[in-house]
């Protein structure tokens, strides 16, 4: 057993209930949701906030948390351990605290132009529209939880 990372993600979820999902750069076909490391030091929910406005242009004013929970964690495979860094190569995988943000009606287009860019592209889907095959393996039971815990829905 090893240590995990601290890391947050956001359940953007638009005024028409569908849910933000966006690609990843460099890897046609593998969707998620706006997430990220949590800084030493840097409390959870400065931490969503931080993420949203870095990957998708969002500021904390163009929505409303309105629930969070934590807790889910997933293994990195064989050989993801560094994850780009050697400060981070201590850690096994990441535990999750997701959000569900709900975005006004009067928020502008997500950006996903911020540097360094992160994703290609991004679409708002219904819940249950999620599929099981844009997410690596090593991924899917914590997304299939968070589905069913924060939208009632199980992954497809």
């Amino acid at each position: 057993m090893g240590e995990y990372r601290p890391n947050v993600a956001a359940l953007m979820v638009n005024a028409e209930g569908l849910l933000l999902i966006c690609e990843r750069l460099g890897n046609p076909g593998a969707w998620q949701f706006p997430q990220g490391g949590v800084d030493p030091g840097e409390e959870l929910d400065v931490a969503v906030r931080r993420e949203v406005e870095e990957e998708i242009g969002l500021k904390p004013s163009h929505y409303v948390v309105e629930k969070s929970q934590g807790g889910y964690r997933y293994d990195y495979p064989a050989g993801r351990r560094n994850d780009r860094s050697p400060e981070k190569a201590r850690f096994v995988g990441q535990e999750q605290t997701y959000y569900l943000c709900r975005v006004s009606g009067d928020a502008p287009e997500v950006n996903l132009m911020q540097e360094p860019r992160e994703f290609a592209q991004a679409r708002w889907i219904q819940p249950e529209e999620f599929q099981q095959d844009w997410l690596p393996e090593f991924k899917r039971e914590t997304y299939r939880s968070v589905l069913r815990d924060f939208f009632g829905v199980e992954m497809v």
